[in-house]
Formats: structure tokens, sequence, C-alpha cells
């Protein structure tokens, strides 16, 4: 196999996909962010591409915000089959699809596109995803929790939160620290799906109750991302009874993963959605199971 740069450009993409194209195997998968280079979708789905011997491979390309439409057009073109997006486009992408599946729209965000027949296809794994880690993670289907998201407006909060209400969970609360957002996303979530939303400050009072009330607590915020991010929530509120999953893998222990560790809580980090969203995305191009052992074990030696 041809040595490829770790990370591709939207250029690339522009001119037919020439050197895709002449790359052993061919490179006929991505995904799009900016920035990507931390991703770890390339060698998890090449992995699986490896294991069903499928004769193609999945690349990163940088693409900026302005790129995004252009990158776009030129999939098709460029002979690829689809794309995962990643931060700062999941939303972006929403109205460029030519069409959109259902729990795309709810979710007010794509992360995986599908080329059929030249046109754009827009998904959204995240949700689905998330809800098969928390069951494979504690052994509990999500639909039996009380769940309070950690920054539930933003754009995996939104798919976490439409997810837990899609699923009719006991209770779904969001704290937010822009409680506006928050208030706008529970009653948009409600009106869509008929499920019960109450959203909150992540700074007011009432966290500490809310917290008490819960069963899963999820972070859906960047915090964790980087080295020495604080966690979101407070010390002290976290009980061993809880389960905490931090959707963040940034491959170490995370501030809220130390308190719920301190805590003596079951936790998990969002390894485990990665895995799950992108199995659901194989599955979405090919019409096929993915192979999840040959995904799980290439994300479980990255992370040693």
């Amino acid at each position: 196999m041809n040595r490829s740069p770790e990370v591709y450009s939207a250029a690339d993409l522009a001119d037919g996909g020439e050197l895709f194209r002449k790359l052993t195997p061919p490179a006929r998968l991505a995904i799009f962010g900016d920035p990507v280079a931390h991703s770890a979708s390339p060698p998890m789905q090449n992995a699986a591409l490896n294991a069903c011997v499928k004769h193609l491979q999945y690349v990163r390309i940088r693409v900026t915000a302005a790129e995004l439409p252009g990158a776009l057009r030129n999939l098709s073109s460029s002979g690829f089959l689809g794309t995962n997006l990643t931060i700062p486009h999941k939303q972006a992408a929403l109205p460029l699809m030519d069409e959109l599946s259902a729990e795309a729209r709810l979710m007010g965000a794509i992360n995986t596109v599908a080329i059929r027949e030249g046109k754009l296809h827009g998904f959204n794994t995240d949700g689905p995803g998330f809800s098969a880690a928390i069951h494979e993670q504690f052994g509990t289907p999500l639909k039996e929790l009380r769940v309070l998201i950690l920054g539930g407006a933003g754009g995996a909060g939104r798919a976490v939160t439409a997810q837990c209400a899609l699923e009719r969970c006991p209770s779904v609360a969001i704290a937010n620290r822009n409680p506006d957002k928050g208030n706008a996303l529970a009653r948009e979530i409600e009106s869509a799906t008929g499920a019960k939303v109450s959203s909150l400050s992540l700074s007011c009072p009432e966290l500490r109750d809310t917290v008490t009330a819960a069963d899963l607590i999820v972070n859906a915020t960047p915090l964790g991302m980087k080295e020495g991010d604080p966690s979101p929530l407070p010390d002290g509120l976290l009980e061993s009874r809880h389960l905490v999953f931090d959707s963040v893998y940034s491959g170490g222990t995370t501030a809220l993963l130390s308190q719920a560790s301190l805590a003596g809580a079951r936790a998990a980090g969002g390894l485990s959605m990665l895995l799950h969203q992108g199995a659901l995305a194989f599955g979405i191009w090919f019409g096929e199971p993915a192979p999840l052992e040959a995904m799980r074990s290439v994300l479980e030696q990255a992370r040693r």
C-alpha cells in the first residue's frame, strides 16, 4: 500500500480526485474536519475495510468552513462513496444535502454523508452510537435511565438529547452555560418528539438537585479535549450510584472521569461512542454489518 500523508486538503478533491485514485488502494471514504489530524476514524474504518476485503481506503481531509460546500460537491466526481464530518461541519453541512434522514433533521446536524446516484444523503449516527455505547458500557438500556446532559445545546449534546427523547427516557435534563440556548433546544425537542425535556444553567443552585435526581451524567461539552481542562461539573456532586459517560475520547483520564473515580461511580470515555457511530456509518455506506471487533481492536491499541 502507498504511504499516504496524514492529512490531505480540499484542493486535492478539486481536480476530479486524481490523487486519491492513484493511491493503492484508492481512497473512496474520508473524514472532513478542521482540525482533523487527531481523528481516530481512519485507522478504525481502514481496519473495517481490510476485515471485509474491500479494496479502498479512508483518509483525513482538512476542509475549512469556506471550503465545505465545494468539497462536498466534489466528492462524487472524485469517486468517493461518502465521508464523515467532524468539527466545525456537522451543522453547516445540513442545508447542503440533497436528502436527509429523519434523525439528522431532528438532531440538526449530520456526521455521515453517503453518495447515492450522485446525490448527497446526510445521516447522523451520533445519537444511535451513543445509545449503543451506553448499553455496552453499563449493561442498561438508555431508555431506562434518567439522564443529565452537560452542554446539551451543543452539537454532540443535541444528538444525545434527541436520542434520549426518542427513546423516552424517564427524564431528560440539559445543563448548558447559555440557558437561552438550552431552553430553545428543550422546546424544539419537546415539540418534535412529545418527550419532556428540562433545561437549566450549569452554574445554577438547582444543578445539585438535578444531578441527585439523575442516573446517567453525560459530558457533551468540549471540556476534556485538552490536557488540563477542568470538569464541566463542580466537585462533590457525583455519587457512587451514578453512571458517568464522557463523550470526549482524548485517550487520557478527563477531569470528569477523575471525579467519577473518586466518587466510586461507574464511568466510561467516549471511545465506545466513536466505535458504534463509526460502525453505523460503515453500514450506511455498504449496506452490511460492520466488523465491530476489528474496529474495536484498533481503537484499543491506539489508546494504549
